[in-house]
């Protein structure tokens, strides 16, 4: 008589990118939440829109940075993750994921600004000289797609991420 193979324990077939995914997300929404609202004033809204008006941009433009950050993630993931991602390749995932979330911030500061006049900065906005982007803006897709793929991949640490 042969003795049954062990059943696999679900921590270790529970696969570590859903909660990671799920993280990020969570971290995402809270860090650009907290952006939107720390430099919301540097826009012409805060001064000519009532607070309702502000507060529907908040959250619009919240809701518009959790798309370009799940939408860049998973193009990167696409593009360079690996199937034990976030264990593996996380290092180029997240490069690709940021330079791809700055690039469409440069990109839709000036379709909004320049060609649609969707939105105007104030004076007080330091602008990027070249490129005429907000440097918040600018910022906001360097910090929060950083801090938040850090902190959804924190916990796999303690279990040792394989770099590369």
């Amino acid at each position: 008589m042969t003795a049954a193979a062990p059943a696999p324990s679900l921590t270790a077939t529970r696969p570590d990118w859903l909660k990671v995914l799920r993280r990020y997300f969570l971290f995402s929404l809270i860090g650009h939440l907290l952006w939107e609202i720390a430099h919301i004033p540097l826009y012409t809204i805060w001064i000519e829109g009532t607070v309702g008006e502000i507060a529907f941009a908040i959250l619009h433009c919240t809701g518009g940075d959790l798309f370009i950050a799940f939408s860049t993630l998973l193009l990167a993931l696409f593009a360079l993750g690996s199937g034990d991602w976030p264990r593996r390749s996380w290092a180029p995932v997240l490069l690709a994921a940021v330079v791809m979330g700055v690039g469409y911030t440069i990109f839709s500061e000036w379709l909004n600004i320049t060609v649609r006049e969707a939105w105007a900065y104030r004076d007080i906005m330091p602008v990027i000289p070249v490129i005429d982007a907000g440097l918040t803006p600018f910022l906001q897709w360097l910090v929060v797609p950083v801090a938040a793929y850090l902190g959804a991949t924190s916990r796999l640490s303690w279990r040792g991420i394989t770099r590369g």
